[in-house]
């Protein structure tokens, strides 16, 4: 199983590409772990509607030309609006991916803006871990954590409480 982080933006703080690397590494047992980074477009201060669109456009151009290569795969967008989950329900959901055939889960994260509405229709699931707003770059450590323990749930592991 190839799992692919696609994430706008670097990580900035110590303590969150900590997180990432130990997550990764811990993640490295039951599948492979790809980080692709799309660079963030500058927000300009009072932005107007149409620049936040560029801006939008822009980065999820950057997100689609991942989604399908090196091959197809299943693709989750990560928004707050989307479903909830317990976390039972997604290794459930993680398990029906693979038992399907699927090889691949891309697994996206937009920028201070969002996502573009075509990245957005893209997504098998529009996955959401609250009605709370949390810094996309945090949201990388919390998803990794969440896909770590689904494997351990699936395996039946000792971790998951």
């Amino acid at each position: 199983m190839l799992l692919r982080i696609i994430a706008v933006g670097k990580l900035k703080e110590k303590y969150l590409r900590e997180g990432v690397a130990e997550y990764t590494k811990r993640l490295q047992l039951y599948a492979k772990v790809q980080h692709l980074e799309i660079p963030d477009q500058k927000i300009p201060e009072g932005a107007s509607p149409a620049e936040e669109q560029l801006i939008l456009t822009k980065e999820g151009e950057g997100i689609l030309k991942y989604i399908n290569a090196p091959g197809p795969g299943a693709v989750v967008v990560l928004d707050r609006q989307g479903q909830n989950f317990s976390s039972e329900e997604l290794a459930a959901w993680v398990q029906k991916i693979m038992l399907g055939g699927q090889s691949q889960i891309n697994w996206i994260i937009g920028g201070t803006l969002g996502l573009d509405p075509r990245v957005m229709e893209q997504a098998a699931l529009r996955l959401s871990f609250s009605r709370l707003t949390f810094p996309h770059q945090l949201m990388r450590l919390i998803l990794l954590e969440q896909i770590y323990r689904s494997f351990k749930i699936l395996r039946n592991e000792p971790y998951h409480r």
